[in-house]
């Protein structure tokens, strides 16, 4: 098993303590009742991923890792043969001592447009909803953060996490734990709160905010980047079947109805301080992620639609404050 034991020490006696009423619990139930089929096999992986630290290491630029001396070609096509058992991988990139896993999303494109909004995260206790494979866990330390942790339930995505950091020296200033947030208590204990890629897929929009609002501490800042549709402060977009292929999107507002929403969950100083179409640069199929991307969710005849005739995505940057 995925040992949180480490975790539970490092927050024992610190701002998160109070959530070891109800974590180990949790952790515990998912680990008897709840692991996925194919969990061993994933696990089994990483058992046999060598530990290895980096002489440099570069999470500001960059989730990179590099060793003075390098791997054989053995050793090498070893890792990668590993690395390649935890596919898909979604969200990255990185780079591992001469393995470049190429995922589907260039998350470091998104880390860019937020990073120059968003308050200095040196020293800040932080969460990410919905971390995927904890690609901007890293980038966040690489900015300073003291403590960065993320929550997501899909558990490819822990394995894949705990795959990387085997490989970066074991690092314990980033964590994921296979939860949701409606699985969270109110915390109020974390400066900064990024949920990105989440909201539309909840059914209930304003309680994820409400959600989002209660795990930050007073003055803490919430950084929410979500597909949006051009329009006023009333439109909002409810896709049928589909969106874009995927089945559970459920609503999705014009940035000007965000911030309504935000500032009706109480959140101040809300601002809207990016928008981006997403290009198939940025989200497209690898030889890491093999199936369908976005070029295929896209009308052939025009790529400014969803083969269903909606508004191509478009990604919004908002960030606000709790007061």
């Amino acid at each position: 098993m995925i040992d949180f034991g480490k975790f539970y020490q490092q927050i024992a006696c610190g701002p998160l303590a109070h959530w070891l009423e109800t974590l180990p619990a949790q952790v515990a139930a998912w680990q008897r009742d709840a692991l996925h089929g194919q969990f061993k096999q994933w696990k089994n992986s990483l058992d046999n991923l060598p530990a290895l630290v980096p002489d440099r290491l570069d999470l500001l630029h960059s989730v990179s890792a590099q060793s003075d001396t390098p791997l054989s070609d053995g050793q090498r096509k070893r890792i990668e043969q590993l690395l390649r058992t935890l596919m898909p991988w979604r969200k990255g990139p990185f780079s591992l001592y001469g393995i470049d896993i190429d995922t589907e999303w260039r998350s470091d494109l998104k880390w860019d447009r937020v990073l120059p909004h968003i308050t200095p995260l040196a020293g800040r206790t932080i969460l990410d909803v919905g971390c995927g494979s904890g690609y901007h866990l890293w980038r966040m330390v690489g900015a300073g953060a003291q403590l960065a942790v993320g929550i997501d339930p899909t558990q490819l995505f822990l394995c894949q996490f705990e795959a990387v950091r085997k490989l970066l020296g074991g690092d314990n200033r980033a964590h994921v734990l296979p939860l949701g947030i409606e699985q969270m208590p109110a915390l109020n204990a974390f400066d900064t709160v990024f949920s990105m890629g989440v909201l539309y897929h909840r059914r209930s929009p304003l309680e994820h905010l409400w959600q989002l609002k209660d795990q930050l501490v007073k003055e803490g800042e919430l950084v929410l980047e979500t597909l949006v549709v051009e329009g006023d402060e009333n439109t909002v977009l409810v896709p049928g079947d589909r969106y874009a292929q995927m089945r559970n999107v459920y609503f999705i507002p014009s940035a000007l109805a965000l911030k309504n929403w935000l500032e009706k969950c109480g959140f101040v100083d809300v601002r809207i301080v990016d928008a981006n179409v997403t290009s198939c640069d940025e989200q497209r199929r690898t030889s890491w992620m093999v199936t369908e991307s976005l070029a295929d969710f896209l009308d052939p005849n025009d790529r400014t639609k969803t083969v269903e005739g909606y508004p191509a995505p478009l990604r919004a940057v908002l960030i606000a404050r709790k007061p």
